[in-house]
């Protein structure tokens, strides 16, 4: 029987709106409501019991891991009531999805990953990332954990061409050679100014502004970041008329999560927008 790990008393987590809202690309929704994935070459099943996080396939050992890996330490309720102070629209949305939490990732995984996002939907994304997964990195339990720096600065973009990656190939094959050299050191940024940080990420051929603030936020955990794409620079002018990203102080990043989620499940907003822009 597999082991299971239970924490008690998880407030602030919903796990659809965590794990399926584009931060994160290795999990599966099962038919029971659970999630299915692979982080830090574990392979396990989350689901919710009440307040109970139930881990499976792990261990009492593993228990700090999982606990930073939600961010359990971080009061994310005193977090929603501090940020929505700033905007009515913040407020509606920070109470739309109050169980986002922000995955505190493997940082090469977030760069990967987020590099694969440009230009690209959720769906395709987790197609070339499980494809990477399963031509490049270790077999571990029913998964693949996610391939290294090493080995792939070892590979070319031709090695890659199964994973159907398109020109991310070449940029992916770039950010694990500089990873592995050292040339690039994702440790350092989180403690680096932030635009040091970002510069450090953007040495990186492909790694423009808003994949080096994904991975800042996703993979190293500085919340200050609040990634700007398409999408959330529409969400920024319709909703948010005459503020910045600068405007959203040092959550900005969760701030963010609520406001692309809220978007995403409100395209009404824009529309109504457009018509009084006519």
């Amino acid at each position: 029987m597999t082991p299971s790990l239970i924490i008690p008393n998880v407030t602030d987590l919903d796990l659809a709106q965590t794990l399926d809202c584009g931060q994160s690309f290795r999990w599966t929704q099962q038919p029971d409501g659970s999630f299915s994935g692979v982080a830090f070459g574990r392979s396990v099943n989350v689901s919710l019991d009440g307040g109970d996080l139930i881990i499976h396939n792990a261990s009492k050992e593993d228990e700090a891991l999982w606990r930073e890996y939600f961010d359990l330490s971080l009061d994310y309720g005193a977090v929603r009531r501090q940020i929505s102070k700033l905007h009515p629209v913040l407020k509606e949305a920070a109470r739309y999805a109050p169980g986002i939490r922000i995955l505190r990732q493997e940082p090469y995984e977030a760069l990967c990953t987020f590099i694969i996002s440009q230009n690209n939907n959720i769906k395709r994304i987790k197609g070339i990332v499980s494809r990477l997964c399963e031509c490049f990195g270790e077999p571990v339990d029913s998964g693949f954990a996610f391939p290294t720096a090493e080995k792939m600065a070892a590979l070319t973009p031709d090695d890659l061409a199964p994973l159907r990656a398109g020109f991310r190939a070449r940029y992916l094959v770039d950010a694990a050679q500089k990873v592995a050299s050292g040339e690039v050191v994702l440790e350092n940024c989180r403690s680096l100014p932030y635009e040091d940080a970002r510069k450090e990420l953007m040495k990186i051929t492909g790694v423009g502004v808003k994949v080096a603030d994904c991975t800042l936020l996703f993979g190293l955990h500085r919340i200050e970041a609040f990634p700007v794409d398409v999408w959330m620079k529409r969400a920024l002018d319709a909703l948010f008329p005459g503020m910045s990203p600068s405007d959203f102080g040092e959550y900005a990043g969760i701030a963010q999560q609520y406001i692309f989620h809220y978007s995403r499940m409100h395209p009404e907003l824009f529309a109504e927008n457009k018509k009084v822009e006519k």
